[in-house]
C-alpha cells in the first residue's frame, strides 16, 4: 500500500528519500493488535496479573485491589479502601500503551459498599498524570447504585495510556468504598521518534506527486520543554510555513514573503493550546485544501483562508520535522529545535516515522 500510494519504483527512490540528522533514536513499537478501530472492545482487566493493581490502601488482605475484577466474588468481592474518603485510588497497569474505549463498574459482592461517582485519570509512566475530559471539563462517570448491577460507559473520545486510576468522589452513605472494574479497548499501534534538541527529521517530496490543492499533516508530540520548531517548509522567495511551541502554546506561521506586493496578506500567525509542554501527548493537523487552512490542535481547530497569494507551490519541495536543518534560514537562528517525542507523522497519508525507521 505505501509503495502503491508513492509509485515508488528504483528510478524515483532518489527523488523520495529521508534523512536523519543527529536522530537521537527511532522506535517503533509493533505489536499483536487485539482489535482494530472498528473493533476495540475487548475486555482488558480480567487476564491482568495480580501485580497490575494497585491502591492507595486497602482496608484488609481480602479488600486488596487484585480482587477489583468485574463480576469476581474472590476475597471480600472487591476493592475497599483502609479509610473511605476523597483520596483513595485503584490503580490498573495495562503493561503497555493501550486504546481504552470504554469502562464498567460494580460494588464489592454482596455487601453495602458501592460508589456512585468517580473520576477517570490515566498516564503512560504512572506519574504524570492527566484527568479525563469531555465537554470541556473534568467529567465525573456516574457511578453504581447497588453492589451487584454492572454501570457500563462508552467514552466519547478513547484513551490512549498504559496507566488508569479509577477516584472515587461519592459512595453510598451506609456502607464503604467498593470497587469491581472492567476495562474495554484494544492495543494501541504507536511508532515514536525521539528528537534530542540538536536534531531534525527531513523527508524530501516526489516533485512529480505534489498535490497544490491539498495538503495534510498529522501528529502527536509530548515535551517537557515549553519552545522548540515542530514543523518547517522554506520557499524559495522566503516564502514560509513553521510550526513552533512558544512557551507552551503552538503557533502556526505563514509568512508569504512577498510584503511589498501584498503587505496586508504578508503574514499570518495563528496560536492554539497552551501548557503543551505537560509531557502528555498532543494531537496537531494541518489541513490545506485550495486556500483553505485548518490548524487543529487537541480538539480546537481555526479555519482561517490564507488569500489567493499561498500556495505550496511556492514552497520546497522539503518538510523538516523538529528543527531547521540549515542555522539561520529564514532569520530563524534564535530559534529551539524541538526536544521531546513525536508519534504517527504522516503526511498525505504517507507514515514518515515508518520511512524512517526503514530508512
Amino acid at each position: 500500500l505505501l509503495g502503491a500510494s508513492m509509485n515508488v519504483d528504483m528510478d524515483s527512490v532518489t527523488e523520495i528519500f529521508l534523512q536523519l540528522l543527529f536522530l537521537l533514536s527511532v522506535h517503533h513499537q509493533h505489536t499483536a493488535v487485539a482489535g482494530n478501530k472498528y473493533n476495540c472492545d475487548d475486555q482488558l482487566v480480567s487476564s491482568l496479573p495480580q501485580s497490575s493493581f494497585s491502591s492507595s490502601s486497602e482496608l484488609s488482605s481480602s479488600h486488596s485491589p487484585g480482587f477489583a475484577r468485574l463480576n469476581r466474588r474472590e476475597g471480600a468481592g472487591g476493592w475497599s479502601p483502609l479509610v473511605s474518603n476523597k483520596y483513595q485510588w485503584l490503580q490498573i497497569d495495562l503493561g503497555e500503551r493501550t486504546e481504552i474505549t470504554a469502562i464498567a463498574t460494580q460494588g464489592g459482592y454482596g455487601s453495602s459498599d458501592w460508589v456512585t461517582s468517580y473520576l477517570l485519570m490515566f498516564s503512560d509512566s504512572g506519574r504524570n498524570w492527566k484527568q479525563y475530559r469531555q465537554e470541556e471539563s473534568i467529567w465525573a462517570f456516574s457511578g453504581n447504585t447497588n453492589a451487584d448491577s454492572v454501570v457500563y460507559y462508552k467514552l466519547q473520545h478513547s484513551i490512549k495510556a498504559r496507566f488508569l486510576r479509577f477516584v472515587p468522589l461519592d459512595w453510598n452513605p451506609n456502607g464503604r468504598i467498593g470497587m469491581r472494574i472492567e476495562v474495554y479497548g484494544c492495543t494501541y499501534r504507536s511508532e515514536v521518534v525521539g528528537f534530542d534538541g540538536k536534531s531534525c527529521l527531513i523527508y524530501t517530496l516526489n516533485k512529480k506527486l505534489i498535490n497544490a490543492l491539498k495538503d495534510v499533516i498529522s501528529l502527536k508530540f509530548k515535551t517537557m520543554q515549553s519552545d522548540g520548531i515542530l514543523l518547517h517548509r522554506e520557499g524559495q522567495n522566503g516564502d514560509h510555513i513553521t510550526m513552533e511551541l512558544t512557551k507552551g502554546k503552538l503557533s502556526l506561521l505563514i509568512n508569504l514573503g512577498d510584503t511589498k506586493t501584498h503587505p496586508s496578506n504578508a503574514q499570518i500567525n495563528i496560536t492554539l493550546g497552551s501548557l503543551l509542554d505537560d509531557q502528555h501527548w498532543h494531537s496537531v493537523l494541518i489541513e490545506h485544501f485550495n486556500n483553505q487552512v485548518n490548524f487543529t490542535v487537541d480538539k480546537h481547530t481555526h479555519h482561517f483562508h490564507a488569500k489567493g497569494e499561498f500556495s505550496y507551490l511556492d514552497l520546497d519541495y522539503e518538510l523538516s520535522f523538529g528543527g531547521i536543518p540549515v542555522p539561520g534560514k529564514s532569520g530563524t537562528s534564535s530559534r529551539r529545535n524541538f526536544h521531546g517525542c513525536f508519534e504517527n507523522i504522516y503526511y498525505n497519508g504517507v507514515n514518515i516515522i515508518d520511512l524512517a525507521r526503514k530508512h
